[in-house]
């Protein structure tokens, strides 16, 4: 069990996970997941640190979109945004690559939803490792997480 299973166990929220072998040279492990759990990448979410003039923020998008820095900065009243270096994004989150969820992280830090969620009943997210998604609805991801919706897919 994960430490993001856990969160979403403690936290009491309905939730479910799906599981599917992972292969370690997918190109992309967010549409690697969508496909291989047979699930429309609209709602299959992708979770990426940035840092934000210098801080850390978390940012979610569909698997099949790109996040807008700009976009990130302005939701989290910076004035620059820049992808996390990996190795920054592992010793913050607890989780490698491909596996970062937003929830169970070692220290909590500020996300942002993309508002494309509000359109979405469910959403996959990373369930803390390569091969394992949660499903859960946005509104129980956001009170988890004390997350924000903001427009940031492009």
């Amino acid at each position: 069990m994960t430490p993001a299973v856990k969160a979403a166990e403690k936290a009491g929220v309905a939730f479910r996970t799906h599981s599917y072998q992972a292969d370690p040279q997918a190109p992309s492990y967010g549409l690697e997941a969508a496909d291989a759990l047979g699930l429309p990448v609209e709602q299959v979410f992708k979770t990426l640190l940035a840092m934000v003039d210098e801080r850390p923020q978390v940012a979610m998008v569909p698997v099949h979109r790109q996040l807008d820095l700009k976009a990130l900065a302005k939701a989290a009243g910076g004035k620059k945004a820049a992808m996390a270096d990996a190795a920054v994004a592992q010793r913050l989150t607890g989780y490698v690559l491909g596996g970062i969820s937003p929830l169970g992280q070692k220290k909590r830090l500020p996300l942002w939803l993309d508002n494309s969620a509000e359109s979405q009943s469910v959403l996959y997210m990373s369930g803390g490792r390569r091969g394992l998604e949660i499903e859960m609805a946005p509104e129980d991801l956001l009170a988890l997480t004390g997350g924000r919706l903001a427009p940031l897919a492009r």
